[in-house]
């Protein structure tokens, strides 16, 4: 399933969403072009993004956040792609679902959520890594325990604007691509399949080379804050248009 666009509409212009998207697109656009040396050179994308055998300077590693080395990649990773389909992919759910947890928790708070979201997805792929040996002897599937592979991608952050979206817009309509329909689904139906698939991925590791324990972690984050912070502003917010 592919979201197209919600049917809740956004009482605020979502600045900060639309900042962090135009933002991931520049910075894809410079290593694009990079490594096609139409701007710098093939160098410069080397450096930045790196290799199959040498992660790049912005390029977060694991074993790197584990003795505190680089630490300033847990946010510059954020804003990182390793593709044109991971970009558009991950541009497509920020743009549907951003606009409304941004309209709930404010410009400045919503700046605060996206990155918070973004860290705990991050340190959640960490640690699934760390426990990879005993996860993989309880379920009896291995789990690669590599901490030496470069993590790049705004998925961890943007699953958690879309589990705040789940516990907020349970109810809102998604207008989604479900095979070759165009058809509305429930908020609640359409992420709550999504996040189900992150685990089954998550374990049969489906298509490779993707950190789903971030896509969980981070839509975890999300539910979390959204339910202490998010449903607060929500509630109040309604209240005063109603009155």
């Amino acid at each position: 399933m592919l979201p197209l666009k919600d049917l809740t509409r956004s009482l605020t212009t979502p600045h900060v969403n639309r900042l962090i998207l135009i933002t991931n697109v520049i910075i894809f656009l410079v290593f694009f072009l990079s490594s096609l040396n139409i701007f710098l050179d093939q160098n410069f994308a080397q450096e930045m993004w790196g290799t199959v055998s040498r992660p790049g300077v912005f390029v977060m590693v694991p074993n790197d956040i584990m003795h505190g080395q680089r630490l300033y990649t847990l946010f510059t990773s954020m804003f990182m792609h390793a593709n044109w389909f991971h970009l558009l992919g991950n541009m497509l759910f920020l743009y549907v679902f951003g606009d409304n947890i941004e309209d709930v928790f404010g410009h400045i708070g919503y700046i605060i959520f996206y990155t918070t979201s973004g860290l705990f997805a991050t340190f959640t792929h960490i640690m699934s890594i760390l426990f990879a040996p005993v996860i993989s002897n309880l379920i009896g599937i291995p789990m690669s325990s590599d901490l030496t592979t470069g993590v790049v991608g705004a998925s961890g952050a943007i699953s958690g604007v879309l589990g705040a979206y789940f516990l907020l817009y349970p109810k809102s309509k998604i207008i989604a691509l479900v095979f070759y329909l165009i058809i509305p689904v429930p908020a609640v139906i359409f992420l709550g399949g999504w996040f189900l698939l992150q685990w089954i991925f998550a374990f049969f590791d489906a298509s490779g080379g993707v950190a789903y324990f971030a896509h969980i972690g981070g839509f975890i984050a999300g539910m979390i804050l959204a339910l202490i912070f998010g449903l607060k502003r929500k509630k109040a917010r309604e209240a005063k248009l109603h009155t």
